[in-house]
This record gives structure tokens, C-alpha cells and sequence, in this order.
């Protein structure tokens, strides 16, 4: 599967978990869980410190979501995805997408080699946003410099 196609898989899962939503109201992680909410999407945020987010239950970890999601969005320093990769496993998670606009982002080779070797489907890098319709002109710039550089997701 190339990574437009799992790309457009994730995006197809209209309920997932944000790892890592931000306790602060102007986090780029809470504009994130907004988008897809108003997108119609049941994002689900988890974060351990806190109980709820812009009026949604929030939980500490994928495993206690009910029901369970299919699918995790990881807004996470790569020490903690590490960790949250398990996680997912164990919840029965199968689809990962490993945010990053600019530098690492939440990405960690380990992680990525065990999401590989563990059957989950894994997008290291990339922000949801850029893949969104419609989404706002600094997503879309952001996938337009991508493309002249050739580091566009094929």
C-alpha cells in the first residue's frame, strides 16, 4: 500500500483517537480535534492529564475508549510514541499516523518498525490537514511546497 493509499484509509476511518491533544485551548492539537469534529469525524481525544476537551469526554489511554477506535492520530514527542505504539497494539489499533509538520514530529524509527512488524498500518510524518478538502490556505500551501519539492506523498 503506498502512502497516499493509507493516507486516504486513515481519512476514511470516521472514528479515531488524537494521542497527545494539548490541555491548552489554543494548542495546534485542539485545532486539530476541533477540524475534525467539525468535519463530522468522532475524534477522540486522549490525553492521562486531563478529563475532558472542548466538552468531549477525554481518556488517559487508547485502551480505556469504549468503544474502542480502529484508528490513533499521534500528536506525541517521540519518546511517547514509542510507548503509545504498544498501546495501540494492545486496544487492537491497526491504523497509526504519526503527526509531523516540521522537523521530527511524533515520528520514531522504532516505532515505526514496530507498528511494521506488528501489522498496524503506519504514515510517519505529515499533517492530516494538508489532505483535508477544502482545508485552510496554509494546509494547502504547505501540500503545494511539498509537491514542487518532491516530497508529496505518492
Amino acid at each position: 500500500m503506498t502512502v497516499m493509499e493509507r493516507i486516504q484509509d486513515f481519512l476514511g476511518q470516521k472514528r479515531f483517537a488524537i494521542v497527545g491533544v494539548s490541555r491548552r485551548p489554543k494548542d495546534f492539537s485542539r485545532a486539530v480535534l476541533r477540524e475534525f469534529r467539525e468535519r463530522g469525524y468522532d475524534a477522540v481525544p486522549v490525553n492521562p492529564e486531563a478529563r475532558e476537551m472542548d466538552g468531549l469526554p477525554c481518556f488517559a489511554r487508547l485502551q480505556e475508549i469504549q468503544p474502542p477506535v480502529g484508528a490513533a492520530l499521534l500528536m506525541t514527542p517521540p519518546a511517547l510514541t514509542d510507548r503509545v505504539v504498544r498501546d495501540c497494539a494492545e486496544a487492537g489499533v491497526k491504523r497509526v499516523w504519526m503527526y509531523r509538520a516540521i522537523g521530527q514530529g511524533a515520528v520514531s524509527a522504532d516505532a515505526v518498525k514496530f507498528c511494521e512488524t506488528n501489522g498496524i498500518s503506519v504514515i510517519a510524518g505529515e499533517c492530516p490537514m494538508m489532505f483535508l478538502p477544502g482545508g485552510a490556505w496554509f494546509h494547502r500551501f504547505h501540500g503545494w511546497v511539498k509537491k514542487i519539492a518532491g516530497s508529496y506523498p505518492r
